[in-house]
């Protein structure tokens, strides 16, 4: 599958792959949709607190990278586990320009670490992150009360409609310890269901720029 670099609408990049017609984040901008969604819709509800998060979808490592530079700033002590059954290459990570975008000239060495450090081993990048990656499909995923917040950004309902069912959300739900949160950008009706079906209280929220409305649910 053909795999494109382009630039969003507030200058970060992504990956856009050309047969699905499908990006790695939004085109109205990544960044700005991995604050509103994950950080200020999911991680400032731990505010000065340890916290063990479960990313769907390592990809570029954006959201982690961002956690990464927000965890000082909410005063949280950070567990990051990205899983990712397709990583991206190293010279797509070497083209992506969010150290850049995000003013952290002085965490590259952190950003790169993240991409090249071991599948399956924890690695410390500072005294509150810590990150594990594990190459896995989201169907293998088999936690039990392990983490407090989940940032669910698999790829659109529209090209892989599996990832968003049932099963997998009786997955994420189990993954959670009790009063859990679980972000996406997704919002559509049949998602809903899907959480709801397993047992998660689901609230819509608005969206990031260029989307209406997301999906915020809790354990």
């Amino acid at each position: 599958m053909k795999r494109e670099i382009i630039q969003t609408k507030d200058g970060s990049t992504t990956i856009h792959l050309e047969e699905w017609n499908e990006s790695y984040h939004s085109k109205h901008g990544a960044i700005q949709e991995a604050y509103h969604v994950f950080i200020k819709n999911g991680l400032s509800l731990f505010e000065n607190k340890a916290v063990s998060i479960l990313e769907i979808g390592f990809g570029t490592g954006l959201n982690s990278f961002i956690s990464f530079l927000e965890a000082p700033k909410y005063k949280q002590t950070i567990d990051y586990t990205g899983v990712e059954a397709y990583p991206v290459s190293p010279e797509e990570v070497v083209l992506m320009n969010y150290v850049g975008e995000l003013n952290a000239a002085d965490r590259m060495l952190e950003f790169e670490q993240m991409h090249q450090c071991n599948w399956g081993e924890k690695i410390k990048l500072s005294d509150s992150f810590s990150l594990t990656k594990r190459k896995q499909f989201f169907q293998d995923i088999d936690d039990v009360a392990q983490f407090d917040l989940i940032y669910f950004d698999a790829f659109g309902y529209r090209v892989q409609p599996e990832l968003w069912s049932t099963e997998i959300f009786k997955k994420m739900y189990d993954a959670l310890k009790e009063n859990g949160v679980l972000v996406t950008y997704a919002a559509r009706g049949v998602v809903k269901r899907s959480m709801k079906e397993v047992g998660f209280r689901v609230e819509k929220l608005a969206g990031p720029p260029g989307k209406r409305e997301m999906f915020r649910a809790f354990k």
